[in-house]
């Protein structure tokens, strides 16, 4: 299936939404007139500004990142700092700097965090000017539904994106006989496939097949998706208003886990934790998997694909009773901190014009190591980014089966606390259907703040 292909359906499937929110507007040249988008941007007014960036495939890579950076320079005159974030840490320093007033101009990371948190709390620039109608038809509808409030205003220009997935070891599987649970062609399964599987992992390897990591929010895309799908749940309505993740599929889905052996509700674990152990052979299914992930298993630069033993690792999307899953995404792009200096933030969007929307978006996308959020930059076509390579091919198969990018739902991060605690309550023996409706209407109650 080539990348037109994929982009077509993702355009006409599940991410098909509305673009109304932004009306058209002309783009802005470097001296903040109106005129048309220029390839490359002109230098602004500003001769240095300040990138912060989460670890986004290989723009956490000082090197790589350099190499971009310098060109930017060599073409605009403008110098960028960039100082790279960990997840770990990352949130903290930002919530640190927009107390001390000392933010970043540019910022690369997820809607959640520039939409529907910093954004929302009044931090974040506007960049809806910077969106006329041929941008509007080239990224992808989910993408710009994702990076933009309900008033129309845009506080992230998307880069790329990516479908989150599961990881399994084939090797184990076939050593298993469960390889015949599983549609390799198109990496789909069903939900009474996946039972049936982890029953003949047990047999072979006993009780540690995967696990239902709940140490903290880490990785809890997995979890939410593992849930979701098995029985058709949901996490929040269509519009994003309301919660229901307590809902009964849900409740029958994590009863199910709860009592199959080989899955484990694991308190010590989060996201990395559940790969790091899926990586070394101890667990035969992660939940917690993406490109990123399958180009380079645990960071530990192997090669793709392989365990540290060299099982075999592909990817394979959630089950579903019909084997038709429903996907969360990943949305990473370009935020400007509303900082007062105009100066600087016309420099920054020259930077995310460069990098978004220019014939060197090619380069800002392969840094990143996932999928262009759309399909042509200035008369370059993206839709054929990854031709050359067999890895991506193969992972594009995931990418119609993306969903609605519920992440961001006001109330977000209290609904990802409350869940990852459901799940250790869950895991202590709680009943299943109180903990989750006394977790959602958490969620619910953070929503309405």
């Amino acid at each position: 299936m080539n990348m037109k292909r994929i982009l077509a359906l993702a355009l006409t499937g599940a991410m098909t939404f509305s673009l109304a929110a932004c009306g058209p507007k002309e783009k802005p040249d470097a001296s903040g007139s109106k005129s048309p988008a220029q390839s490359t941007p002109a230098p602004s007014g500003a001769t240095q500004i300040e990138l912060w960036t989460y670890p986004v495939g290989n723009w956490k890579d000082q090197a790589t990142v350099n190499k971009l950076t310098e060109q930017f320079k060599a073409d605009t005159g403008i110098d960028v700092k960039v100082e790279y974030l960990a997840y770990g840490d990352g949130d903290d320093q930002v919530n640190t700097a927009i107390t001390g007033k000392n933010t970043p101009d540019l910022i690369l990371e997820g809607p959640e965090r520039l939409v529907a948190n910093w954004g929302a709390n009044g931090y974040m620039v506007d960049l809806s000017d910077m969106l006329d109608d041929t941008d509007k038809s080239e990224i992808l509808p989910s993408a710009l539904k994702a990076c933009t409030t309900e008033d129309g205003k845009v506080y992230e220009y998307p880069l790329v994106m990516t479908a989150h997935c599961m990881g399994i070891n084939l090797t184990a599987f076939k050593e298993a006989g469960a390889d015949q649970y599983l549609d390799l062609e198109n990496h789909t399964w069903t939900t009474e496939n996946y039972f049936k599987a982890i029953e003949a992992l047990n047999a072979k390897f006993g009780d540690n097949i995967t696990a239902v990591y709940c140490a903290g929010q880490g990785g809890d895309q997995g979890t939410r998706a593992l849930v979701d799908n098995l029985y058709g749940g949901t996490f929040t309505n269509e519009n994003f208003t309301e919660y229901t993740w307590d809902n009964e599929q849900n409740v029958k889905a994590l009863e199910q886990l709860k009592n199959t052996k080989g899955v484990n509700f694991d308190a010590s674990l989060q996201g990395g934790d559940e790969i790091k152990n899926f990586y070394q052979g101890n667990l035969k299914i992660a939940n917690c998997w993406n490109i990123q992930q399958q180009l380079n298993p645990n960071g530990a630069n192997t090669g793709a694909g392989k365990t540290v033993t060299g099982d075999e690792i592909i990817p394979m999307a959630f089950p579903s009773e019909d084997g038709t899953p429903v996907l969360e995404g990943g949305i990473w792009g370009f935020g400007i901190f509303d900082n007062g200096d105009p100066a600087k933030i016309e420099a920054a969007k020259t930077f995310i014009k460069y990098m978004c929307d220019s014939e060197h978006t090619v380069d800002a996308v392969k840094t990143a190591t996932f999928f262009p959020a759309r399909t042509a930059a200035e008369g370059t076509d993206l839709t054929n980014v990854w031709a050359d390579d067999a890895v991506m091919q193969d992972y594009q198969i995931l990418m119609p089966y993306l969903g609605q990018y519920f992440q961001v739902a006001q109330g977000w991060p209290a609904s990802r606390t409350a869940w990852w605690n459901a799940l250790q309550a869950i895991g202590q023996g709680k009943d299943v259907a109180e903990t989750l409706q006394a977790g959602c209407a958490e969620a619910n109650a953070a929503m309405a703040k």
